[in-house]
């Protein structure tokens, strides 16, 4: 059983869901997702919630219940509210700096490192250290955020680097002699 799937989707004010066939359509203030529906799940909407269950007793019907629910959950999530991920530079001279559907950084090589962003992720800079990725697929903002990191991850001898706000980079001690 699956605890994930039993729980059901509140769809928030200003959010519509519309199922068709196999393919499921949510709409926001943000904008519209929609995904097709695996045959092992059926999905029902009563009022303002969503209702994931699996087709039948087997193995991958009850695997994709918990996974579709909470795919589902995100879409709606995305549409209403959005997601971002938050970055740091850490190290002297390291900067960045949006420029419409490009984020270009300086991370301490011989040349400007430019990241293009996909359709539908934005990107700012509050202040020269500081990354904000924002969309509303949680997939493809974590892929964007995990890209940018890996230009320059941070290394453990003095931390510098592109890092998530909350990590922690543990610091080794150097070498003695």
């Amino acid at each position: 059983m699956s605890r994930v799937g039993k729980m059901p989707i509140v769809i928030p004010e200003g959010t519509t869901a519309a199922i068709a066939d196999n393919q499921i359509t949510v709409k926001g203030p943000l904008g519209s997702m929609s995904r097709t529906l695996s045959d092992l799940v059926v999905v029902k909407q009563e009022d303002k919630t969503l209702k994931v269950e699996a087709a039948n007793d087997s193995r991958e019907a009850v695997a994709m219940w918990g996974t579709t629910r909470a795919l589902l959950n995100n879409m709606v999530q995305g549409v209403s509210k959005g997601f971002e991920k938050r970055l740091n530079l850490v190290g002297v001279g390291f900067r960045a700096q949006a420029q419409g559907d490009k984020l270009n950084m300086s991370l301490g090589f011989s040349h400007p490192v430019v990241h293009v962003m996909p359709a539908g992720v934005k990107c700012e800079t509050p202040s020269q250290t500081e990354i904000v990725i924002k969309g509303m697929d949680k997939h493809l903002v974590g892929q964007v955020a995990a890209d940018v990191r890996a230009y320059r991850r941070p290394e453990p001898y003095k931390g510098k680097g592109v890092r998530y706000v909350d990590e922690v980079v543990k610091i080794k001690e150097t070498k003695k002699k």
